[in-house]
């Protein structure tokens, strides 16, 4: 019994450190991708790109590079369904159908594809201030889907980190330019603003739709399972903004905006290149967490980067980094680490209860 407990233990120690190093890369990719991102599409509109589908296109459009990896971690074809099986009985874990899979692929993408519409167009009607503000409320809305989807318990550690990085951000908009951008009217204004609002919605209801579709049909938590997601979203969402950049005429216009570029025809297209490779890297974060975490706190991560991409800007764009700036990353950084410990407990917690599942399974054992 003791040879089995030790080895038990020893198995439970493995799947917690792999956890959490999946659980960092996964972060890292979502930070790095996110801010590279963020601060090229800056770029891109700042050098005179304007156009909303072409900035929603590239949010999707490079998901080819991530056959790459598909080869290599794709699971094998032949492999047989999981099967449990006691003195009793025997539970055999069915797999979703090609057809379920299509349905929720084309769905999710749809839905990804109109988020980012809708946030590009906030992106270029609203002042970075007003932008930044409302695209925190997405994790409360985030929250609440959680909650009534995902049946996520919010625990005060877990409502504490959402307040201090909901604050984070909302500092970091009080302490930036409000005046509207060039060129806006006050009916380009409100359209901003509703799409942002209805963006930070859609972008939490696709996260908690995602959650849902993990642990409902896919039921599987493989690294080639977070790129089955990635690729065949993408593939759908990219289908649509084409269709929505040839049918709103914007496509007539992209050879005007690159000859317009300030810094130049291969600078425009090396930037819409690199934009697209660092939100391809970023959502493959995002799905990753969302696989071995939860929603919301694959939500809570994409928010943190909103404090921290000032200081990226600090260092490339030669920006100041006042006070405000560094309250908003210390609140940021405060409601991570309350949100990290959270996850830390449920963990511990959980291994506590597979030890003593464990346990009384061996003593039955031994008494029959």
């Amino acid at each position: 019994m003791r040879i089995s407990e030790l080895g038990t233990r020893r198995c439970l120690e493995s799947e917690h450190w792999k956890k959490w190093l999946s659980v960092a890369v996964n972060v890292v990719f979502l930070l790095l991708g996110q801010g590279v991102a963020s601060l090229l599409g800056k770029f891109y509109y700042e050098q005179g790109g304007n156009s909303i589908w072409m900035a929603t296109l590239v949010q999707s459009a490079a998901f080819p590079i991530l056959f790459i990896p598909f080869l290599f971690f794709r699971a094998p074809r032949e492999e047989e369904p999981t099967t449990t099986t006691t003195t009793t009985t025997t539970a055999t874990i069915s797999q979703p159908s090609v057809t379920t899979l299509c349905l929720i692929y084309i769905s999710l993408g749809m839905l990804i594809a109109g988020d980012n519409v809708m946030f590009s167009v906030g992106q270029l009607y609203l002042p970075a201030s007003t932008y930044f503000l409302l695209s925190a409320t997405q994790l409360g809305f985030n929250a609440v889907f959680s909650f009534f989807i995902n049946s996520e318990k919010i625990t005060i550690l877990i409502l504490n980190s959402v307040i201090l990085l909901t604050l984070s951000a909302t500092l970091l908009a009080v302490g930036e330019d409000t005046s509207k951008p060039a060129g806006v009217t006050k009916e380009k204004y409100a359209i901003g603003f509703v799409c942002t609002i209805g963006a930070s919605a859609g972008y939490a209801l696709v996260l908690s739709l995602m959650q849902l579709a993990f642990e409902k049909v896919i039921k599987k938590e493989t690294f080639s399972v977070v790129l089955d997601m990635q690729i065949y979203t993408s593939i759908a969402s990219t289908f649509v903004c084409i269709i929505g950049l040839f049918a709103s005429g914007e496509w007539g216009d992209l050879k005007g905006e690159m000859e317009g570029f300030k810094t130049g025809n291969v600078s425009y297209v090396m930037t819409l290149f690199w934009i697209a490779i660092a939100w391809q890297m970023s959502s493959v974060g995002m799905v990753g967490l969302v696989l071995t975490v939860s929603s919301l706190f694959s939500n809570f991560i994409s928010m943190l980067s909103l404090p921290l991409v000032p200081i990226a800007a600090m260092v490339i764009y030669h920006e100041k980094m006042n006070g405000v700036k560094i309250m908003s990353v210390l609140m940021a950084t405060w409601g991570f680490v309350s949100h990290l410990y959270q996850q830390y407990l449920d963990d511990v917690n959980k291994s506590d209860e597979t030890r003593e599942s464990d346990s009384i399974f061996h003593v039955s054992d031994e008494c029959t």
